[in-house]
């Protein structure tokens, strides 16, 4: 998508009538906070840290914030192409996602759990039973890593050991209790790297969920997803490109089907351009799409998600331009919103958003709780958004 330099933020429509209410929360990277939104589009909540760089947070229904996010302390190296890549784990500050640890804060910001871990990235889920999932990056075996199809070599570059998912789950008191070895369950040469992305890394887990039975995957390097069975550790389904490319946030429905942000970038054969689909894993059918009229309008080749709301509608984060918007089944946008929350990364200027979540009104976490609409009345006017 692309923007005017003076582009209009903040909420920009809104049918009443036809949005599904509630909260919404989001974390601009490359900021220091985590904030909720209501449906004028105005912040009603703030979590503010000051030695943390949040990447996304989920509320849990114990009415805590659980935040995965870089320490402040943590620095990228300085390393250029051309030289020997950094060993771990400073390679991991070089690949997008990355993470050094979650935290899970009540509502005034006060520590109650938090797991370290310099590899983690992207993602997590809290399990019912209290324990939690994320992802790893781990080094793939070398004689595996040589027979992983794919990728492009860049001139004057060196390759370093490539690097794989684990699936880990962790315990309250951070003690590993599974872990499942991602690369073990895909084909090094049907599961190839896309050839126009590097070889430091074939699967770049960005997203995880997990049903009763199932976890759900995501892979952008090699436009792979799938679902794996709890109980055997099997991989049960598997989905990808040529269908999705690079795509992000595959979450499980209800009625059994898995909802895909198709991010498009280095779609074959057409122009990039974004969608959203739902799919049945019975059929591989997509029972829904979703895409703009000109397709071209909705388009981010990174980041971003989409979540199914309780009246059938889609909330849709459109991550590298700060986008979030609601459509119904029929495609009609009914909510829209632009980030005002302008960041640095390096020289480049970004108001991007990983994912947003959207939390109802009678939600376990936010019922009868008080916002400060009068603390937040100064940050919100420094940003438009009152």
């Amino acid at each position: 998508m692309g923007w005017s330099v003076r582009r209009e933020t903040g909420l920009t429509w809104h049918d009443a009538a036809k949005s599904c209410k509630g909260y919404t929360m989001l974390a601009p990277i490359g900021g220091r906070d985590v904030l909720l939104l209501d449906m004028d589009g105005v912040v009603v909540k703030r979590w503010s840290f000051s030695d943390l760089a949040p990447f996304h947070g989920v509320l849990l229904e114990n009415g805590r914030l659980l935040v995965l996010g870089t320490s402040t302390d943590v620095r990228p190296p300085e390393w250029e192409l051309g030289q020997e890549p950094p060993g771990l784990p400073d390679r991991f500050r070089l690949l997008g996602g990355g993470a050094t640890e979650l935290r899970e804060v009540d509502w005034d910001g006060n520590e109650h759990w938090r797991y370290a871990n310099a590899g983690i990235h992207h993602d997590f889920v809290r399990l019912s039973n209290g324990n939690t999932l994320v992802p790893e990056w781990v080094e793939l075996p070398s004689e595996l890593a040589g027979r992983v199809r794919g990728g492009a070599r860049r001139p004057r570059e060196k390759l370093p050991p490539m690097l794989s998912d684990d699936i880990v789950e962790i315990d309250r008191s951070g003690a590993e209790v599974r872990r499942i070895h991602l690369w073990e369950l895909l084909d090094p040469g049907r599961d190839r790297i896309c050839p126009l992305e590097n070889r430091w890394e074939w699967t770049h887990t960005n997203s995880l969920d997990a049903t009763d039975d199932a976890i759900l995957f995501s892979c952008r390097q090699n436009s792979r997803l799938g679902l794996i069975d709890r109980s055997s550790g099997e991989l049960r389904w598997k989905y990808g490109a040529p269908e999705v490319f690079h795509q992000h946030h595959a979450s499980a429905l209800p009625n059994g089907h898995v909802l895909i942000y198709d991010n498009g970038m280095h779609r074959l054969a057409d122009l990039s351009y974004s969608r959203i689909v739902e799919v049945n894993p019975a059929t591989n059918e997509v029972v829904w799409e979703y895409q703009a009229n000109p397709r071209e309008q909705f388009f981010s080749g990174h980041i971003s998600g989409a979540e199914r709301q309780s009246n059938g509608n889609t909330l849709i984060c459109e991550g590298t331009s700060g986008r979030v918007f609601e459509v119904t089944r029929e495609g009609e946008v009914v909510w829209e919103w632009v980030s005002p929350f302008v960041n640095r990364r390096r020289d480049q200027r970004m108001s991007w958003i990983f994912r947003v979540r959207r939390y109802a009104l009678d939600h376990p976490a936010l019922v009868d709780r008080e916002f400060d609409r009068a603390g937040l009345a100064e940050f919100n006017r420094m940003q438009g958004l009152d």
